[in-house]
């Protein structure tokens, strides 16, 4: 959580309360760009890698000093407090998940609403189905080839992330492998140390990468979260599996591609979740570091006709009424906000039940053992 700021406080960025809810992440940005102080800029993303490794520690500490068990007696029947308990559980999961869900499912029925039975109040059912928004949206020339750019970089980038986050996996599970544990720590500890953002910007203008689609790739393909996920995934696996492989002459590549990966797929396609998530709805590079219409994501794209929805509304009927198709088109500030959600997320949503079942099984299997 404490490195996610910036992106959120741009996304539901409020002039009215912004100095009362502005985050660490922003007020570097605005020391970083508006001052160009880098040198102070450096040295805020400094103190919260530090804060971060305080609270780590902090966390660290309570968990040990919390004592806890569990009943080694394994019970047949259950009391009458043990199911009412468990019925209750039921429902407030139900509850829970209804909760969690419905927003969805309000933003996309208001979406394919009439916008003027939308904004009168919709819950369950949408009004006069109406998909003007989407058709006028993915009608701008910079739609469709924004969202071919953001999969193509979802997918390159996973591939990739998964493949060789999982070779360095298997590697640090070598005990043959010179300072094995000191390079497993050192990577490790990507994950709480950080420069910030001001340096992170200034590596990524020096290797070239401003402008680049590299930019969408290259950074991140090795990931510390997801080295510790797979290293105990493979070690759980048996030895004799990769024991038997060198004894028929197989090397480091080949017992890796041909028995390691294909075993591992359960906690492959955990990882592969979590890097597509996470490379679709990342879209702060684009946003400073791109500039090339064709290099723009959709992310990018919706992020900035979302600011700009009652406009974008107003120029879209305009469009329409040029055009002298005959019908009047049906848009609103709302309607526009809402597709525009809703093609964001939608992709996401559509892959994660292919991947589910393995999904599950992954984190299960792949968990960090105490």
């Amino acid at each position: 959580m404490l490195n996610n700021g910036l992106d959120q406080f741009l996304v539901f960025y409020n002039p009215l309360v912004a100095d009362k809810l502005n985050v660490l992440d922003y007020f570097i940005y605005q020391v970083g760009w508006a001052v160009s102080d880098y040198s102070y800029a450096t040295v805020l993303g400094m103190v919260k890698s530090l804060l971060g490794i305080g609270l780590l520690f902090a966390v660290n500490y309570l968990s040990k000093k919390t004592k806890g068990g569990v009943d080694p007696v394994i019970k047949n029947q259950h009391s009458l407090g043990e199911r009412i308990f468990d019925k209750f559980n039921y429902v407030f999961m139900a509850l829970f998940s209804f909760i969690c869900i419905y927003p969805f499912y309000y933003v996309f029925i208001y979406s394919i609403s009439e916008p003027r039975l939308a904004q009168k109040g919709i819950y369950l059912w949408p009004g006069n189905f109406n998909i003007d928004a989407y058709i006028k949206i993915f009608s701008l020339n910079t739609i469709p080839h924004a969202f071919l750019v953001s999969v193509e970089k979802t997918v390159i980038f996973t591939v990739l992330c998964v493949y060789f986050s999982a070779m360095l996996s298997y590697l640090f599970t070598k005990h043959s492998m010179p300072y094995r544990k000191l390079m497993y720590r050192i990577v490790i500890s990507s994950m709480y140390l950080n420069s910030g953002l001001i340096p992170w910007y200034i590596t990524m203008k020096t290797y070239g990468l401003r402008n680049s689609f590299l930019l969408y790739v290259l950074p991140g393909i090795i990931n510390a979260f997801y080295i510790i996920l797979v290293k105990t995934y493979i070690e759980q696996l048996p030895a004799s599996l990769e024991e038997s492989a060198q004894i028929d002459g197989a090397g480091f590549m080949t017992v890796f591609n041909r028995i390691i990966f294909p075993l591992s797929k359960p906690i492959i396609a955990t990882v592969a979740v979590y890097a597509s998530v996470g490379c679709w709805n990342y879209w702060i590079d684009n946003y400073l570091l791109v500039e090339k219409a064709s290099l723009q994501t959709i992310q990018v794209i919706l992020y900035g006709y979302l600011n700009e929805a009652q406009s974008l509304s107003q120029d879209l009927a305009a469009m329409t009424a040029n055009s002298g198709s005959g019908r009047q088109l049906q848009l609103s500030p709302e309607t526009i906000k809402m597709s525009i959600t809703v093609i964001s997320v939608l992709p996401i949503i559509l892959v994660y039940p292919f991947l589910q079942k393995n999904f599950i099984k992954g984190i299960m299997l792949g968990a960090v053992k105490g």
